[in-house]
Order: structure tokens, then C-alpha cells, then sequence
């Protein structure tokens, strides 16, 4: 968002507090977790210099918008939200019981974040909808703007090589359908798989098949490089709601990459971005005998795999580039200031 904003001609000042900086568990909570947020809120909250026309806060900013009213001093201020925290620690990562004290206090937090916006951007019109719904907000409060991907890291250099090689990147949470990834590969040992990341789900590595191989971390900046050489890149197969309405950062970066793109046919993706056969191969959530299907097609056709990558690439041009998202973001803040 801040590199699509500069490239528009917007100025843009940075305020950081660093709280999760060296951290691969960045969500671990606990008393010196809340300490360090405590003191960042306080640091934030000076007030900004005179010369600023609005305040953006990005994801997962829901502690930061009592200290961003404040700083602002009447001034806009915009909310980039992307998820709930509640949906997201209660329903998608399962830290905290439903009904549970934190899980009230996540809700409480996500709404009173959200009302205390000027205006609240979400990356899908589904998760509009959801995010208006949530906070009891205007739907006109709420505006649109996909996430698209960092391009100083992630671009094209596509191509197709041997080994070819399914490449999974993420969080091991059931928003990604990792049972449904392990199950194709079990209906497809002849399809190798690269699954990198950790996170809840990881057990359920310990039997996975001998064409799934595993790696629990790669620094961020090698991941252009993974999608270079994989064979096609998966997205999201969960069956969850927020599965439904969200386009996740990985798929932007394999649209970016020219790597082709095997993800769920979700509402939000087949609704608001992509077309199956033609920018992205969309199978059935949650359905493993689909996936397997759909990677062996790919695999085994040359042509539909050239097709995909030019259209998955073109598609991330037309409607997620930096320079889109860029000229987007600025007509939002100026319709916002005027």
C-alpha cells in the first residue's frame, strides 16, 4: 500500500513502533506482548505534523485506531482492516474459545476499531459487506481496494521446470484447507508438493505422503524464487466464511510472478478477480479428488499452463499493480479529505 501510494505522487510518512519485528510467531500473546503494545499506542498518539491531510492505519492496526484519533486532531482517518481479529484468533486460528473473555474483548475491540474510522478500506466486496456488517456501519463507509503484491520483490520470471512442483506458501491454519492439499497429494503420488510454513495444523505433517515436502520457513525475500521455479502455486481451499470472502497475498504474488495459480472457487476470487481456465485453474473448496484433477491437467497440458500464467499475470496488471492500487488508493484519500 505505501509503495502504490508513493508511486501515485502521494507523500508518504511513515510513524512504526517496532512490536513484532525478529518474531516468526508474530501473533504470540502474553504480558510482555501487551506491555510492548502499551508503549507503542502511547508513542503513536503524538500528534502528527501540521502539514498532513489524512492518517492511514494499516493491518492488523485494530489497537491503533485510539491512538491515531489522537494524533490526527480532526484530521481523516482511514482504516485499512483487512480481517477481524476475532474471526481471525477465534474462528480461523482457534488461540481463544468462542465466548471466551479475550474472544469478547477481540470483538469489542474490532468494532470499536472500525467505528472510530473516517473510512474503513477492505481488499474484497465480500469482506465489505462482512466488515460493514460487524462494526453496524454504512456500507457506504466502507470502500474497496484489492492488496495486490510488493513488486520491488515479486515479478514476472515464470517458467516451467523439471521437477514440475505444486508450492504452498502460508500459515498451516484451516483457512488454507491443508487437509485438502494433503489429500490430493495422497490421490496424486505421482504430483510432488512443496508446502513452506508452519503454524496449528503442522501435525498433521507428520504423516503426510512421500510426495509432500516440507519446509517450515523461508525468509520473505526468497519467496520471488520459489514461484519462479515452481510448476504452478496453490492458493486457499478452506470451506471456512472468511475462506469465502478473502484473496489472500500469496495468490496476488504468484498473479504477480506469472507462476500459475490453482486456488478455490470462492466468491471472491471467481466473483471479483479471477476466471477459470483463463487467469487461474478454480476448483471446489475442500474437495481433494477436484484438486488432484486440476493439477494433473495442468501438469500434462503445456497450453493451458502458458495460457494461465499470461492471464493470470495479466489480470494482476489490469487490476492489482502498484500503479492501479497506486491511483486507487489516492482517489480514496482525496474524495476523503474534500
Amino acid at each position: 500500500m505505501i509503495s502504490a501510494l508513493r508511486s501515485a505522487g502521494v507523500e508518504v510518512i511513515e510513524r512504526h513502533v517496532s512490536v513484532w519485528e525478529g518474531r516468526r510467531e508474530g501473533w504470540t500473546a502474553g504480558a510482555g506482548t501487551a506491555a510492548r503494545i502499551a508503549l507503542a499506542e502511547v508513542r503513536l498518539a503524538r500528534r502528527v505534523r501540521g502539514d498532513v491531510d489524512a492518517l492511514v492505519v494499516g493491518y492488523p492496526g485494530q489497537p491503533d485506531l485510539a491512538a491515531a484519533r489522537r494524533a490526527a486532531r480532526g484530521r481523516p482517518v482511514v482504516f485499512n482492516a483487512l480481517v477481524s481479529l476475532h474471526e481471525t484468533l477465534v474462528d480461523d486460528r482457534r488461540r481463544f474459545r468462542p465466548g471466551s473473555i479475550p474472544a469478547r474483548a477481540l470483538l469489542t475491540l474490532d468494532r470499536a476499531a472500525l467505528r472510530a474510522a473516517d473510512l474503513v478500506v477492505a481488499d474484497t466486496e465480500a469482506n465489505a459487506e462482512f466488515l460493514a456488517a460487524l462494526a453496524g456501519l454504512p456500507r457506504s463507509r466502507v470502500a474497496v481496494c484489492l492488496v495486490g503484491a510488493e513488486e520491488r520483490l515479486f515479478r514476472p520470471g515464470w517458467r516451467a521446470v523439471e521437477p514440475w512442483t505444486c508450492l504452498f506458501v502460508g500459515k498451516l491454519i484451516p483457512l488454507h484447507g491443508l487437509e485438502t492439499i494433503l489429500a490430493a497429494a495422497r490421490l496424486a503420488p505421482d504430483v510432488p508438493f512443496r508446502l513452506v510454513g508452519s503454524g496449528q495444523l503442522q501435525a498433521l505433517l507428520a504423516e503426510r505422503p512421500a510426495n509432500v515436502e516440507w519446509v517450515p520457513w523461508i525468509e520473505y525475500e526468497l519467496l520471488p524464487r520459489e514461484l519462479h521455479r515452481a510448476g504452478c502455486a496453490l492458493g486457499v481451499f478452506g470451506r471456512s466464511p472468511k475462506a469465502a470472502r478473502v484473496i489472500p497475498n500469496k495468490a496476488y504474488q504468484a498473479l504477480a510472478c506469472g507462476t500459475p495459480l490453482v486456488t478455490g472457487d470462492t466468491p471472491a476470487a471467481a466473483r471479483e478477480l479471477l476466471t477459470d481456465g483463463e487467469s487461474a485453474l478454480l476448483v471446489p473448496p475442500g474437495d481433494p479428488e477436484a484438486l488432484a484433477d486440476a493439477l494433473r491437467r495442468l501438469r500434462d497440458d503445456g497450453a493451458l499452463m502458458d495460457r494461465i500464467a499470461q492471464g493470470g499475470r495479466a489480470v494482476y496488471e489490469e487490476r492489482a499493480s502498484e500503479a492501479t492500487l497506486g491511483a486507487r488508493w489516492r482517489l480514496l484519500l482525496e474524495r476523503l479529505v474534500a
